[in-house]
C-alpha cells in the first residue's frame, strides 16, 4: 500500500488483525486509519487488531460491524461490548476503558469517513442522538456509570429513540421510515427461496 501511495488520512484499512511493529509505527506517521470489527474477528479466527497499541501512537480507530457474512446482528453496542471484553482478554483488564470504546465508536468512526461534523453533541454539528431505556430491571444497580452499564450490563441493546441529523427514525424502539412487519416478511422470504434453491427442506420456516 505505501508503494502504490494508498497511506494517508484519507485512507483507512478494515480489520488489520496482521499488523507487525513497522506497520503501526507507518500508520501513526502516515494519519491512515483502521476500521476495527472485534465480532467478526471472533467469529472467523482472524486475529486480534492491536487496538491498544494503535490507539497509544496516535492512529485513529472506529468501530465498525463487519457484513452479515460475518455478524449476523449488526449490534453496534454489541461492537462496543465485545470490543472492550475481547482487548481486556488479551492485553489485561486496564487494557481497554469504557470511554475509549464510546470513543472509537463515535469520534473515531467519524474521523475515518471524514465527516467532520458528527460524532459529537456540539452546537453546529449533526443532530444525531441514539437514546436508550435504562429504567429497566436488568440495569439496577449499575446506574453509578451509564456508559458502562450500557456496555456490562443488561440483556438487550434496543434503541429507544434514534435521532439522525434531526429526524427521529426509530421512536420507542420501532423504526419510523419502514414497516418492520413486512420488512420481515420479506427478508423471510428471500431467505426461504435461497434454500429452496439450494435443495433444502423449509417447511419449517414461518
Amino acid at each position: 500500500m505505501e508503494r502504490c501511495g494508498w497511506l494517508g488520512e484519507d485512507v483507512w484499512f478494515a480489520h488489520a488483525v496482521h499488523l507487525d511493529d513497522a506497520e503501526l509505527a507507518l500508520l501513526a506517521r502516515t494519519r491512515t486509519g483502521v476500521a476495527h470489527c472485534p465480532s467478526s474477528n471472533m467469529r472467523l479466527r482472524s486475529g486480534i487488531c492491536r487496538v491498544p497499541e494503535l490507539l497509544a501512537r496516535g492512529v485513529r480507530v472506529g468501530l465498525g460491524v463487519d457484513g452479515s457474512a460475518s455478524n449476523d446482528s449488526s449490534d453496534m453496542v454489541g461492537e462496543l461490548r465485545n470490543c472492550l471484553l475481547l482487548h481486556r482478554v488479551h492485553g489485561g483488564a486496564g487494557a481497554m476503558t469504557v470511554p475509549q470504546v464510546f470513543a472509537m465508536a463515535t469520534r473515531g468512526g467519524a474521523s475515518l469517513l471524514g465527516w467532520e461534523t458528527i460524532g459529537v453533541l456540539a452546537a453546529g454539528w449533526a443532530a444525531d442522538l441514539a437514546v436508550f431505556e435504562m429504567d429497566r430491571l436488568d440495569y439496577a444497580g449499575a446506574l453509578s456509570d451509564p456508559l458502562a452499564a450500557l456496555l456490562l450490563c443488561g440483556f438487550s441493546h434496543q434503541v429507544h429513540t434514534t435521532i439522525v441529523n434531526g429526524r427521529v427514525v426509530v421512536r420507542a424502539g420501532q423504526l419510523t421510515t419502514l414497516d418492520e412487519r413486512e420488512l420481515r416478511r420479506h427478508a423471510q422470504r428471500l431467505a426461504r427461496q435461497m434454500l429452496e434453491r439450494a435443495g433444502h427442506d423449509t417447511r419449517w420456516m414461518l
